[in-house]
């Protein structure tokens, strides 16, 4: 497991892992149906990009997302008034 705490640190990551799959940044984009450019910003750590962009191009590369340190309910379920800050 990567500990993440950048987005610099999270590109860094991410390119790591498309690297290490052999995909080139154009690849990488068809596979996540994103941009060639959205990946280059996001391996250079640009901290304003689409957290669903994002997280499409963590599933392509066969990765996933966990939070660790944060309260949590008992069943990791919240409700949907939870969910919308109510």
């Amino acid at each position: 497991m990567t500990i993440i705490r950048t987005a610099e640190q999270l590109g860094s990551a991410l390119r790591a892992a498309r690297k290490h799959l052999s995909l080139t940044q154009p690849q990488l984009a068809l596979a996540a149906g994103v941009g060639v450019r959205f990946i280059v910003d996001l391996e250079a750590g640009k901290p304003t990009l689409r957290l669903e962009n994002v997280l499409r191009v963590i599933d392509a590369l066969g990765g996933e997302v966990q939070l660790t340190g944060l309260p949590s309910g008992a069943d990791g379920n919240h409700d949907e008034a939870d969910q919308h800050g109510a």
